[in-house]
């Protein structure tokens, strides 16, 4: 009986286990594919140009249709959209219901960026209102029309037979039941699992993982030969060294594509990639995202809404100035030693809202109700007005406008003892307002469990960075500033 017939036997249900589906011949499973066998450059660079291109298009079809000519002014808002959209997020793998949510999320922020530019700029006269408003609403629709066709389309590239694609797990530990279920557990599954190979025995390895056993790590070789499998996936632990270069050596003589997958499930990946070190092969494991074209773009994008917002602002700043200094004697801006990008110690600059200024090896947070901080200073505090000399802090270089929130040094000092993977958050500089705000996480962190939350979000930020996303959280920020109560 051979291999696939005994592991055919022993793949029928085993009590208290939940097992993968049953092994079947490779040749007589249903075709599930979507686009992701389209290769992934192509499918980004598509992505990075479809959105900046497709809102450029809309504008200039709008203004020809209205029969009005393309002037200096049509330009320049054309450039400062698709400098502010590209580049454009990969949204094919998205639901119907989330691109569409998407993309009219990011149009909204973009038109309230426009808006506060016109209105700053005194411009808005250049352009008729028609024109925008058919503009604003053929936008959203043409690029959610264009995600569908891309859908389409590459999910038609993807079921052809010679884009199938099979794959084997060698390892049934705990870390090869999670890659079969990251490759089986999608709706969009583009990898059909055969099973695994392992050389314990079935009561040794994983109970998801032990109907589908296929064999040893000696029977590799010749079940790929025989059942055309294209991708091997080992999961085996670096322990293992002698056995898995044994392995590689065997799998030489095969064309599948082989995957090492290393156990970092217990360390927080931000920015994951393999990167070429001069000839050398590097696993990049935790690393900013703004690099190359993401720092220009971050950083221009920065430059540009601290401008405007600073010129916006500018009367009510000196309001706030005004009942600072009448509140409480005292200075009108409070600085503070913070950490910033890389852990470096930054100034920050804050309206004073309180009665003192700790600023020492000690720092209370602020709580509600705290009798340090003043009346004013309280309504300031509740509407996040007493942040927005950090504007200034933004235009030197030391902030962004989004990203994780700066604690006090002594914060961190604390923290980063407490908190696994908490200075990760340093690896990008920190924000006047970031993603853990937007979702409820502002105000006092009095318990560690609070502050654990907060850094995940950051994390999680890091990991997913895109100027839309920048300008979601703005948006949201927003809306927060007028109606949040948490912040004391």
């Amino acid at each position: 009986m051979d291999m696939l017939s005994s592991s055919t036997e022993r793949a029928g249900p085993s009590r208290g286990a939940t097992a993968l589906p049953p092994i079947r011949m490779l040749e007589d499973r249903p075709v599930q594919r979507t686009f992701d066998n389209a290769p992934q450059s192509v499918t980004a660079f598509v992505a990075a140009l479809l959105e900046p291109t497709l809102t450029v298009a809309c504008f200039l079809l709008v203004t020809l249709g209205h029969g009005e000519p393309i002037v200096r002014s049509s330009v320049t808002l054309c450039l400062l959209v698709f400098a502010l959209t590209f580049p454009g997020r990969n949204r094919f793998r998205d639901s119907r219901l989330k691109s569409a949510i998407d993309i009219l999320m990011s149009w909204a922020s973009l038109l309230f960026i426009l808006a506060l530019c016109g209105y700053a700029t005194r411009s808005l006269h250049f352009f008729r209102q028609d024109v925008l408003i058919l503009w604003g609403v053929l936008t959203p629709v043409s690029q959610w029309v264009a995600v569908l066709i891309g859908k389409l389309i590459l999910e038609h590239q993807a079921a052809l037979a010679h884009n199938r694609s099979s794959a084997i797990i060698v390892g049934a530990g705990p870390l090869g039941v999670k890659v079969a279920k990251a490759l089986q557990g999608r709706g969009d599954q583009t990898v059909d699992v055969a099973g695994f190979f392992d050389d314990r025995t079935d009561d040794r390895v994983e109970a998801e993982a032990s109907p589908n056993r296929l064999g040893t790590l000696a029977d590799v070789a010749p079940f790929i030969t025989r059942h055309g499998i294209r991708e091997v996936y080992i999961t085996l632990p670096l322990g293992l060294q002698p056995r898995i270069v044994q392995l590689l050596e065997s799998l030489q003589g095969t064309t599948a594509s082989l995957f090492f997958v290393p156990d970092v499930f217990g360390i927080s990946i931000i920015q994951g990639r393999l990167q070429d070190l001069n000839g050398v092969p590097v696993v990049g494991i935790c690393e900013t995202p703004f690099t190359g074209t993401n720092e220009l773009l971050k950083r221009l994008s920065d430059i540009v809404l601290a401008s405007i917002i600073l010129v916006l602002i500018s009367p009510l700043l000196a309001a706030i100035a005004i009942g600072v200094r009448l509140s409480s004697p005292g200075p009108v801006i409070f600085r503070q030693k913070r950490n910033g990008l890389d852990g470096e110690e930054i100034t920050v600059y804050k309206f004073r809202s309180m009665r003192t200024t700790d600023n020492g090896p000690v720092v209370k947070q602020a709580t509600k109700d705290d009798p340090r901080v003043t009346p004013f200073g309280a309504f300031i505090r509740r509407t996040s007005l007493d942040e927005l000399p950090q504007f200034v802090n933004v235009l030197q270089g030391r902030m962004s406008i989004v990203g994780p929130r700066p604690h006090a040094v002594a914060h961190n000092q604390m923290y980063r003892e407490l908190i696994k993977a908490y200075m990760v958050r340093h690896k990008v500089k920190p924000g006047i307002t970031g993603w853990a705000q937007v979702n409820g996480l502002r105000g006092e962190t009095d318990t560690i469990d609070k502050m654990r939350a907060r850094v995940e979000y950051d994390l999680e930020y890091l990991r997913n960075w895109s100027l839309g996303l920048d300008l979601q959280i703005i948006f949201r920020t927003v809306r927060l500033v007028i109606f949040d109560r948490h912040a004391f």
